[in-house]
Formats: structure tokens, sequence, C-alpha cells
């Protein structure tokens, strides 16, 4: 889904722990250079070539991606796309996530605990033979361009990127889209919030939307959820003033 010139928002159908859900990847691109934000789970590249394909925009033209942060269902197909480009790609992540990425440590969410909002319909037997296989087959990946927020990146029109503890949101100055990640999710186009389920800090989540304010925002990009591009800025105040 094209939502402005040289970006568009990438509907990745899969399965998650047994739920089918959608993921959305953002693809930014200008005549030079195609960049992935997020590259959904395992087993999605063919998913991400046809989407890019349909925007006109041939997978060999992609030469970054930035991860948000380190969640199985944002790096999942890392790997894939890194040996389907011999490397030749640079991957973006915030110092912090590097050696979860890398695969130096176990990915956070990983473990039966903060698993179980998605688990709680399986025997406790059934939950620790996935989270036994998860961890026997992370993905991981090389991350040779690390963030500790503030940076403005040089692609397609300018990216400044904005750190949200835990995570790394992403502006797009040319479309004036903020790529929100997993910081807040959406329904029907209505920003919902910070989903606590997933969210081990609650406390510092909720001081992170403030941050969005400083920016002029026409349209969110959620991971989970997807577009927003109504009365964008009003939302953003009403989830400060109520968190």
């Amino acid at each position: 889904m094209k939502i402005a010139k040289g970006v568009a928002m990438l509907d990745l159908k899969v399965e998650v722990l047994g739920n089918s859900q959608i993921l959305n990847p953002t693809l930014i691109w200008d005549e030079e250079t195609a960049v992935l934000i997020d590259t959904g789970t395992p087993g999605t590249l063919e998913q991400i070539r046809s989407a890019m394909h349909a925007e006109g925009v041939p997978f060999e033209k992609l030469k970054a991606i930035i991860l948000t942060h380190q969640d199985f269902d944002h790096i999942g197909s890392l790997p894939d796309i890194l040996r389907e480009t011999n490397g030749d790609i640079e991957v973006y992540a915030h110092l912090k996530d590097k050696p979860y990425i890398e695969g130096k440590l176990p990915l956070m969410k990983v473990n039966l605990d903060s698993l179980a909002w998605q688990l709680e319909s399986l025997p406790e037997e059934e939950c620790l033979k996935v989270v036994s296989y998860l961890l026997d087959n992370l993905p991981k990946g090389n991350v040779n361009k690390v963030l500790a927020g503030g940076e403005e990146l040089p692609f397609c029109g300018g990216i400044s990127v904005i750190f949200t503890p835990g995570h790394i949101s992403l502006y797009l100055k040319e479309s004036k889209t903020l790529v929100a990640g997993d910081s807040m999710y959406s329904v029907n186009g209505k920003l919902i919030g910070i989903h606590q389920p997933s969210t081990p800090d609650m406390v510092t989540a909720r001081c992170s939307l403030k941050k969005y304010l400083e920016y002029d925002i026409e349209s969110v990009l959620c991971y989970h959820g997807g577009y927003c591009n109504e009365n964008v800025s009003d939302q953003l105040r009403d989830l400060v003033e109520k968190s």
C-alpha cells in the first residue's frame, strides 16, 4: 500500500505462535536506494519481494535494513535477506539491540513468561515446546550500523531516529510519517496506544509517547494495525494525556 511518494506499507500475512496476523514493515525508496524497516517473521522473504515488486521496486535495489527492535517478528527474515543479497546490505539497529540481533544474547521476549499472553490457550507442556523451538531457531544477522537515537539518516529525503527506550521509531521527513514500530498499535485507523501485554516497562513506554509531540506528524505506520492518517496530532495528544 503506497501512502506517499517513495513510501509504502507492506502487508505480510503470517502465523505467529498459531495465530494469523498481518505485520506491516515499511518500504521507502528513491531513484537510487530502497530501505526496508523491519523484516517480518522467518519465511516472509518471498512476500517481501513480491510486495516490493508490486510497488515497482526491484528487490536488488534494497541497500539497507533498519530494525526498530530485536523482537522475533521484526528480525525474522533478516538472515534470509542477508543470504539473498550476499551480505551486501547495511543493517541498522539500536546499539542495545545489537547483541540480541547478532545472537550473542537470547531475544528478550522468547521465554515462557513474556509469551504467556500469546500462549494462554495451550497447556504448559505445549508452551514449553514452543519456547524451546524458538530458542533453538532464533534468527540472527550482523548489525554493522548502530544507532543511539537522535541521528539523521540520509535515505530518501531524510530520516530522524527517535529513541523510545527498548525501541526506535523513525520520522520520515518528506512525507511527515512516523514509523512507530511497536511503540503503539492501531485498529481501523485509530491509534490505540501501547500494547500492555507485550510491554515490560509501561512507565517508560508512556513517557516515550511524549517525544512524538515534538514532530509534525501527518500519518503513522504501526507494525501491528497499519496506517493512520486522520487527526493524527490530536490522537497523539489524547494518548499522552490518557497515559
